[in-house]
């Protein structure tokens, strides 16, 4: 199982890899402006949102006997992203229009969301069953793995090959953990959907669980931090990405290197809270990460000023220095939730909450990726005039720093004695072992 997850934690990371790619054909190539690039990064990710119903669905209803593993072989590798990438990569009409890029686009994520359920499910059922706690910095370290090799790969390989070629790449990388999620798949025991009714009830179970876990004070007040802290901050990171290569002239390599440190970064921030951070109070730790990530957007206002330049520092070596920061800290910072809620999370519905966070998290992305589009139009930024991008830098800098005045929500602490809801069958519903935790 952590071999397998390894691996698909790492193949995720590496979607920067394609991902590179694409950004680059519809910035250079189909010269799309920041507005509808930045547009199409975020609706691609509609497809996450619905992750709770995958969550639910692999929680009351097992395929072919195996838990887990065939969500991930159908949805992750198969069906979505393999037809999807291939077909940008063998059909070169579907690249060249909009609603067939989006289309491709969104099959891609929709697999994507019904593996990373699974994955998580899995990670989730692990730590719980062999009672180790805090399996989830392992997944980002091998999230980070995967994104460092991506981005390294992707920048050095975006002047050496089409874009087509790059995302045919990927395709056959995914064939290869397909081969083998459905090598481990046929390994497994053949087990039947629990409790012996039918899926409806299954569902309808699995579902009322989700709704008790999430109105207690101690799920539900760290996770409403984190989801108004992620959705108020605006993301610019289309008009940034556009500024970048079409006024300063950057290379796609230097880009993609930038974001290689930014994931080094993230890799050594995940060992270090690994080792060392998880002993700080939590609102603590969060509140000092919260106001670096606010100071770390302005490293773009000093780029885009060019003050960096009035200091002898050119704009390859900032860009490569400090361009992934902001980005690697908004990553980091949703590990100490991610430990926290699957420390309290029901047994026998992993997947369905840990599917709820994830799409509740992708959800506030997505509120301020279009909360960003909308700024960037009523500022007026579009190619080839980038004069209010220091004014949306800054308002990106207030917004960040506002969810401080309400840290106080966050407990002081993991809590010391796990509280959690069983899943137990259905004559008996749900059962509650309440712990303390520490407000």
């Amino acid at each position: 199982m952590l071999s397998l997850c390894g691996l698909g934690y790492w193949v995720q990371g590496f979607r920067c890899f394609p991902w590179l790619a694409l950004n680059f054909h519809m910035a250079h190539n189909l010269n799309f402006n920041p507005s509808t690039l930045q547009l199409v990064q975020n609706s691609a990710n509609f497809p996450m949102v619905a992750k709770p119903l995958y969550g639910i669905l692999s929680d009351a209803f097992y395929i072919a006997g195996p838990h887990r593993i065939p969500y991930i072989c159908i949805g992750g590798q198969f069906i979505f992203l393999i037809l999807s990438w291939g077909q940008l990569a063998l059909i070169p009409v579907t690249g060249q229009t909009l609603p067939s890029l989006m289309a491709c686009v969104l099959l891609s994520n929709f697999g994507a969301s019904i593996e990373e359920v699974s994955k998580d499910a899995l990670v989730t059922e692990h730590g719980q069953k062999h009672r180790i706690k805090g399996l989830q910095s392992y997944s980002f370290m091998a999230l980070a793995v995967g994104g460092i090799l991506g981005n390294f790969l992707g920048g050095y390989f975006s002047h050496k090959l089409q874009p087509r070629t790059m995302f045919l790449i990927f395709s056959a990388l995914l064939s290869f953990q397909l081969a083998i999620s459905s090598s481990e798949c046929l390994g497994l025991p053949h087990r039947q959907t629990p409790t012996g009714k039918s899926v409806t009830d299954n569902i309808r179970k699995h579902l009322s669980g989700l709704m008790i876990a999430i109105s207690e004070d101690t799920i539900s007040k760290p996770l409403t931090w984190i989801l108004t802290s992620i959705a108020m901050v605006p993301i610019l990171s289309g008009s940034t990405f556009c500024y970048q290569i079409q006024s300063l002239n950057l290379d796609l390599s230097v880009i993609g290197m930038s974001k290689v440190i930014g994931q080094l970064m993230l890799l050594s921030l995940t060992l270090i809270y690994d080792n060392h951070w998880k002993q700080i109070p939590m609102r603590k730790l969060v509140g000092g990460i919260q106001f670096v990530y606010a100071f770390s957007l302005l490293l773009d206002l000093i780029l885009v000023r060019q003050i960096n330049a009035g200091i002898h520092i050119s704009n390859e070596v900032f860009t490569l220095c400090f361009s992934g920061l902001a980005e690697t800290l908004a990553q980091f910072k949703i590990l100490p939730f991610m430990v926290l809620l699957a420390t309290l999370c029901p047994q026998g519905c992993e997947g369905s909450f840990t599917s709820f966070v994830a799409s509740t998290v992708c959800l506030s992305s997505l509120v301020g990726g279009f909360w960003g589009v909308r700024l960037a139009a009523l500022l007026g930024i579009k190619g080839g005039d980038y004069t209010s991008l220091p004014v949306g830098l800054l308002i990106q800098f207030v917004a960040a720093l506002l969810p401080l005045g309400w840290i106080h929500q966050l407990p002081m602490s993991c809590p010391a004695e796990k509280e959690m809801k069983k899943c137990i069958d259905e004559t008996q519903g749900f059962e509650r072992v309440v712990g303390s935790v520490r407000i």
